[in-house]
């Protein structure tokens, strides 16, 4: 284990092991230990700042000690900082050293012995507090390093699942203008239009995490004004989205998806076609989104399709299980889907 030195750690062990000598020095007197508050307080100050200052010199000189290593260097740095603070003790409080050995020598010993314990305590737990320190820094570290792994992760599953959208949605609206191009070149033309302006609004926005719920309900009726011109009055159409909410944040590519399974899975189907209403409203909750179409209604087809499932995955990977994403019957006929995205 590798022990980190700098000014503030330094500084903040030198304090803790003061207010430990003082205490020290309390519970000395009170057992009527040495010669008094004073005296205690003097000889337990510069015992422990000598030790403290003895193992953090050590561990300065030695930045990553085995536990042996760890070992020898207590065993020679505590002795020797007991000894030494007792001997700057005995200079602060008037005795001299020769006094001490030779008038009192059981004083010495004791207060060697008293330094050496006390200090093994303080040792060991400035050090538990270093490891668990260390520890603490690495599990963020690694807490961290995992976040930023499923950050990427993440954003690399989006990109496969919006890819799977793009070019379903491109495809077949080439082919349908190809095909309006031969059979109907006016509408083609048309289509062609709508589809360029639409390719050259959304372009840039689907290859962002959020854009805004305006630009998706954008998105959403150029969508619809392409497969209107192939339509016709099959398809009619309702986009219901309150001011105050056009600037809300929004992750894009969740609502186009479920229009388009509305189209074609619902509508397309029908001889006559059908409406689709799409609805936005804040609740207390959260944002609450409604496509609902008057289409063929709940199929298995429907329900298994890329653009469900894609939103399914999409809402789980933005959300972490809070979004829903809620299929029923629309009355009197038709699919209903409403998805519900908490507040931010």
């Amino acid at each position: 284990m590798e022990f980190r030195l700098d000014k503030k750690r330094v500084l903040t062990s030198l304090a803790l092991t003061g207010l430990f000598n003082t205490i020290i020095a309390l519970f000395l007197t009170h057992l009527g230990f040495g010669g008094g508050f004073s005296i205690n307080f003097v000889f337990s100050q510069s015992i422990g700042l000598s030790m403290c200052s003895f193992i953090l010199a050590g561990h300065l000189l030695v930045r990553q000690p085995s536990i042996l290593g760890h070992a020898i260097l207590l065993l020679v740095a505590m002795p020797a900082g007991a000894a030494a603070g007792t001997f700057i003790g005995a200079r602060i409080a008037g005795i001299s050293f020769s006094e001490i050995l030779q008038g009192k020598p059981a004083l010495f010993i004791q207060m060697l012995f008293v330094g050496i314990l006390f200090g093994a305590v303080i040792t060991n737990f400035f050090f538990s507090r270093e490891k668990i320190s260390q520890t603490e820094a690495q599990f963020q570290e690694e807490q961290i390093r995992r976040l930023n792994l499923e950050k990427k992760t993440l954003e690399t599953h989006l990109r496969l699942l919006q890819a799977q959208i793009e070019p379903h949605f491109l495809f077949n609206t080439l082919s349908n203008i190809l095909s309006l191009l031969d059979s109907d070149p006016v509408r083609g033309k048309a289509m062609l239009v709508d589809f360029t302006r639409y390719l050259r609004s959304s372009l840039s926005r689907t290859r962002d995490r959020i854009t805004t719920l305006g630009q998706e309900m954008d998105l959403v009726q150029a969508y619809l004004e392409i497969h209107r011109v192939r339509m016709g009055e099959r398809l009619r159409y309702a986009i219901k989205v309150p001011d105050s909410l056009r600037n809300v944040s929004f992750p894009p590519m969740l609502v186009q998806p479920l229009v388009e399974n509305a189209l074609k899975h619902g509508l397309e189907p029908k001889i006559e076609g059908g409406d689709i209403l799409v609805q936005a409203e804040d609740n207390t909750d959260g944002y609450r989104l409604v496509v609902a179409d008057t289409g063929a209604g709940l199929s298995e087809d429907a329900l298994a399709g890329v653009g469900i499932t894609n939103v399914r995955e999409r809402l789980e990977a933005l959300f972490h299980g809070k979004a829903r994403l809620i299929l029923e019957e629309n009355q009197p006929t038709g699919l209903k889907v409403t998805m519900e995205i908490p507040h931010e």
